[in-house]
């Protein structure tokens, strides 16, 4: 369909448009700018996969209301496996919809649903291929400039934000005998408050929360008593 230069380029333009949309429906609320997203650039690489996706599964689907379900299924199954999967990696709930009506494990929740719903069906309907229009209008030359530019400084990127991330996750596990996750998340933000990067993260996320189950804190617990006799006998 495309060739791998293309479907990044792709991948950015959409990744980007998804920070904005991200940074515009956060403005209300925060009345200021936040750098939404767990990478440093202005890009969500979940509507980045998301939209690929799309536009690999849709392109042929003609029907309106067929595309707009399947929109809505692809993007879900989307965020609700990111929320999962960056719990697990990094002990962490980022982001929390229980509040929300009709959502599902706090992941996901019907009003985002239909509203990228309507997103993807803009996209494969109308913004995707005046994109490509674009893109593909481009000389091989400049499509290969932009193509390694764009990677390396997205490779980068991603190198810095995750060692941030994993700092992050392994100043909460020292802090899991704390009673609450909220308890621990202001103990962590306290002892990273002069690392710009960390506070970017938090103020990303505010309301992020820590999550350890009963196995994990145990472990922690007894590693903590153990080191604790090693220097009581030394």
């Amino acid at each position: 369909m495309f060739d791998l230069k293309v479907l990044f380029l792709l991948f950015i333009v959409y990744s980007i448009t998804g920070w904005i949309i991200e940074v515009i429906a956060t403005y209300p609320d925060t009345k200021c700018f936040v750098n939404r997203g767990f990478l440093i650039g202005p890009y969500c690489p979940i509507y980045g996969n998301c939209a690929i996706a799309m536009i690999f599964l849709l392109h042929n689907v003609t029907n309106p209301i067929l595309l707009f379900v399947l929109s809505i299924l692809i993007c879900s199954v989307g965020e609700y496996v990111t929320s999962y999967t960056m719990e697990k990696i990094f002990h962490a709930r980022w982001w929390d919809y229980s509040k929300n009506k009709f959502n599902l494990n706090g992941r996901i929740c019907l009003v985002n649903s239909l509203a990228f719903g309507v997103l993807g069906f803009l996209l494969i309907k109308f913004v995707n291929p005046f994109v490509v229009g674009l893109i593909t209008k481009l000389s091989p030359t400049m499509i290969n400039v932009l193509f390694y530019t764009i990677l390396t400084l997205f490779i980068i990127d991603n190198v810095i934000s995750f060692k941030v991330i994993f700092k992050i996750k392994n100043m909460s596990i020292k802090y899991v005998h704390l009673d609450n996750t909220k308890e621990i998340t202001e103990k962590v933000k306290k002892i990273l408050s002069d690392n710009i990067l960390a506070k970017r993260v938090f103020k990303a996320f505010p309301n992020i929360k820590f999550r350890f189950n009963l196995k994990e804190k145990m472990k922690v617990l007894k590693d903590k008593a153990i080191s604790i006799k090693n220097n009581y006998k030394k």
